[in-house]
């Protein structure tokens, strides 16, 4: 099968939903997406959708929780690409986990890339391209050797208590300069 299945949705329509409407768009399309994947693997388990992750991770595939994982900001900011290429992306690994040995595969390994390839007939990439300044913002700038680093408030809240950060080029210790402008 080389045919891509998934629809894809109508940009001018997406950019006028509302945050509800959206959600429901996204689940509209991993529905979609379960079903071409139910066409091939017919025991494949449904998975649950939740909008809670955060930070610059778009979506997740979380076995132990039985479902999809997706970022609502990163979906609001990136409508069109999040349902065509961020759906399918986790689609693929839910797929592969269950199919015989999908336990042993590599996360972005041969048997993802083909799912992603030959079941929907997007260019398997192991990561996204959006800007995540507004979904993970680092406003926190430390310096080493080399260049300036920027923290998350969790990073930063870690090393004020003491814990020590060292530049992977450099391997100099990072040391804080301030908050960013």
């Amino acid at each position: 099968m080389t045919v891509p299945a998934l629809p894809t949705p109508d940009a001018v329509r997406l950019d006028a939903l509302d945050r509800a409407s959206l959600h429901r768009a996204l689940i509209e399309q991993v529905e979609a997406a379960y079903q071409r994947c139910h066409e091939i693997h017919p025991a494949l388990p449904r998975p649950l959708v939740w909008l809670d992750l955060r930070g610059k991770c778009a979506g997740q595939a979380h076995f132990g929780r039985g479902g999809l994982r997706f970022n609502p900001l990163l979906l609001e900011e990136n409508r069109l690409a999040f349902l065509v290429e961020v759906v399918p992306h986790e689609m693929a690994h839910w797929l592969v986990h269950h199919l015989e040995d999908g336990h042993r595969a590599r996360p972005h390994g041969h048997e993802w890339q083909t799912v992603m390839r030959r079941l929907f007939g997007v260019a398997p990439r192991a990561t996204h391209r959006f800007d995540t300044g507004r979904a993970s913002p680092a406003p926190y700038r430390y310096r080493c050797g080399c260049q300036e680093h920027d923290f998350t408030a969790r990073r930063h809240a870690l090393a004020r208590k003491g814990r020590r950060y060292r530049c992977r080029h450099c391997a100099g210790i990072l040391v804080y300069l301030g908050r960013s402008a």
